[in-house]
């Protein structure tokens, strides 16, 4: 790839140093995906300019202007401190007509709505857990198709945010009071919905037009003592991840057919969605067989270490390449009729 110019969206808390010398592995982990993707991206000979961005548009009009970029990398999941405000950000790079890497406005709207991506989703005769949705400043009443235990979620908030062994909830009055957990806590709108034993499974997709989907991937929990499932704890405590043994790698044990199926039915959610770019699906396959949609996340987390990165290069493609994947992709959506790949 020639070498461009690269604008790189974070969250000002994140920007990270030019060297992890003298950093604990605990700080490291807050700003790991910004790092990984700066320092990645300088090494392959690209002028990188990193950006915190949180509270105002005009620091990006402004680099825009100056720094002119082929590209922005965006690596925000929040602005104004609201994760469903990311895609306005994406919205105000259209409108600039700038190139940017990841999944388009509407896309992220149609996912960032647990309830909505669902709704679509079921449409497509693809299973989903039942759930009911609990607005703010409402009754928690659980309807009766609605059977327990049920886990019970911020209804767009993402990155395990709020989930604890007690989200998943056994009786009415656990589902209340983890309902009010989640409005007076997190502050949003609360999702219950079927608690599904099983595996945890992953899918990366990458593309825009013709889509490139990754290995199936899971999530295993080790010695973990409750119920299995990704608390914040479970995903970002590394010292948690090493003492209980909580690893990710490729599912294991899936017959080629299943295995198939769940890559193919990524790809139908994917597109169903309205998803381009890259993200990761995620599932919950039972006992006997079936195979649950439980969320998509679009622009997820692609530190060197995590989930996504780590199956593409299990597929093959190392971290520049990956990286240098999602630049072009951003750049030839924005090209009228260009073919992506």
């Amino acid at each position: 790839m020639r070498r461009l110019r690269v604008l790189v969206l974070m969250h000002p808390d994140f920007v990270p140093p030019d060297s992890t010398d003298g950093y604990t592995g605990r700080q490291i982990n807050e700003w790991k995906t910004e790092y990984d993707v700066v320092s990645t991206l300088r090494a392959a000979g690209h002028d990188v300019r990193p950006l915190g961005a949180q509270e105002e548009i005009k620091p990006v009009r402004e680099a825009i202007e100056s720094f002119k970029p082929h590209v922005v990398f965006t690596l925000l999941e929040q602005f104004h401190n609201e994760p469903r405000y990311d895609q306005h950000v994406a919205s105000y790079l259209e409108l600039m007509q700038i190139p940017y890497t990841g999944c388009n406005p509407r896309g992220l709207i149609l996912a960032r709505g647990k309830d909505l991506s669902k709704t679509l989703v079921h449409h497509r005769r693809i299973a989903v857990p039942a759930f009911a949705v609990f607005p703010m400043r409402r009754k928690v009443k659980r309807p009766a198709r609605l059977a327990l235990p049920l886990i019970v979620k911020s209804l767009n908030e993402d990155g395990s945010r709020g989930i604890s062994q007690a989200s998943v909830v056994d009786t009415d009055e656990k589902l209340a009071e983890r309902v009010a957990f989640v409005h007076e806590r997190i502050g949003t709108a609360a999702i219950a919905e079927q608690y599904i034993e099983g595996r945890e499974l992953y899918v990366g997709v990458l593309g825009n037009n013709r889509l490139r989907v990754l290995p199936v991937w899971e999530l295993k929990f080790g010695t973990m003592g409750g119920q299995a499932i990704a608390t914040e704890k479970v995903k970002h405590d590394p010292g948690y991840q090493e003492r209980v043994g909580i690893v990710d790698g490729p599912a294991r044990n899936l017959a080629p057919e299943a295995r198939a199926r769940i890559q193919r039915t990524a790809k139908r959610i994917y597109r169903t969605l309205g998803l381009d770019g890259y993200a990761r699906i995620d599932f919950r396959l039972s006992a006997d067989g079936t195979l649950y949609f439980i969320e998509a996340n679009p622009n997820p987390e692609i530190a060197k270490s995590q989930e996504f990165a780590t199956a593409a290069r299990h597929d093959g493609l190392d971290y520049p390449g990956l990286l240098h994947r999602i630049l072009a992709l951003g750049i030839s959506r924005t090209n009228a009729g260009a073919s992506v790949g």
